[in-house]
């Protein structure tokens, strides 16, 4: 397999230098090129475009999220932030992660270069699944309501008078926030309540529902501890905690747990999955999306077999066709569909009875 070239956009020399060193180490990376800014950059990459971009944030002549943004517009490419302006939460990594960047890694403002090499692995790790992303220009639905958002309002109106009890999973990895963001943005005010897990390190997600609530007509907001599954109400799953959906009686709510790892992820898709499986049966369901990995395939696969109605994003609409795939290869999907019609499936599952 060829390696996957690489180029550091850092106006840190020590980043340039440490990065550059690390990188020429591991096996299948390749360093294509490094530069002090984006201007640089672009010389270099119209002469000799890399397979990934690790980027830094704040650089002279011009930031790296505007740049971040013009590259995107050019031509998709998987980049990698790394920024001390990028802590979990941040404004600036919301903005990164819209705009279509695939991995964020924090720098520390102090200790950097202890810092990169203790990190060597995790940084390694971000560029092998950016690597593997199929980046596309950002949807036009971050920047404006779907052409059928209007017609899914009309579709919704009265639906919940009889299905208030469904629930709506979903679970997504690289390339989740984006596309979350699309099936959320289409959704009305009236549909299914809705539990989310997007692995998301711990802090980044209150910041990720924070705008999502912003831009959307359901309510967005990070889950806490008994909080109520409602009719146009969406729970993400905190970064770091397992999600879990829970019954009393005719009523849905999550449980927000410590707990080790499950396929390397807190949170994690199967856990929520394998809850709602067991909460909610033929009342629910799962919706897996892009990925990397097999976290939630075996979840959806209990769903299933519980009665649930199951959909797996397609590989054509995914940025990584990982989880989805596994899923698909399980039997747990009853459909693939592409990412601009899960919203719509979302509206019709809760208008009608039964499965």
């Amino acid at each position: 397999m060829k390696p996957v070239r690489v180029m550091i956009v850092d106006d840190s020399a020590t980043v340039r230098q440490v990065m550059a060193g690390m990188l020429a180490q591991a096996p299948g990376i390749e360093v294509a090129a490094v530069a002090s800014d984006p201007l640089f950059a672009l010389e270099k990459m119209q002469r000799d475009w890399p397979d990934v971009l690790v980027l830094d944030v704040e650089m002279p002549r011009m930031d790296g999220i505007t740049f971040l943004k013009k590259i995107m517009a050019m031509r998709p490419t998987p980049v990698v932030i790394c920024s001390t302006l990028t802590q979990a939460g941040t404004a600036t990594a919301m903005e990164a992660l819209a705009a279509g960047a695939v991995g964020i890694v924090t720098k520390p403002s102090l200790g950097l270069r202890q810092f990169l090499l203790d990190s060597g692995e995790d940084i390694i790790g971000a560029i092998r699944a950016a690597a593997l992303a199929r980046v596309r220009r950002p949807p036009a639905a971050l920047s404006s309501p779907p052409p059928q958002a209007e017609a899914l309002h009309e579709a919704a109106a009265g639906a919940m008078l009889e299905t208030t009890e469904k629930v709506v999973a979903l679970g997504a990895s690289t390339g989740g926030t984006q596309a979350l963001e699309v099936v959320l943005k289409a959704l009305p005010q009236v549909c299914p309540g809705i539990v989310v897990v997007q692995h998301m390190p711990e802090k980044f997600t209150a910041a990720f529902a924070d705008r999502l609530n912003s831009v959307c007509a359901v309510e967005v907001r990070e889950a806490r501890q008994g909080d109520r599954v409602l009719p146009g109400r969406v729970l993400i799953a905190p970064g770091g905690r397992h999600m879990q959906l829970s019954r009393s009686g005719a009523q849905y709510q999550v449980s927000v747990s410590d707990g080790p790892p499950v396929n390397r992820h807190r949170p994690s898709v199967d856990v929520l999955l394998r809850s709602v499986a067991r909460c909610a049966g033929s009342n629910a369901l799962g919706v897996l999306m892009t990925g990397m990995g097999d976290d939630g395939a075996r979840g959806l696969l209990a769903m299933r077999e519980a009665g649930a109605l199951t959909l797996a994003q397609d590989e054509a609409s995914c940025v990584v066709y990982g989880m989805p795939k596994e899923a698909v290869k399980l039997g747990a999907a009853d459909r693939s569909i592409p990412l601009a019609a899960i919203a719509a499936e979302i509206v019709r599952y809760g208008a009608r009875r039964g499965r």
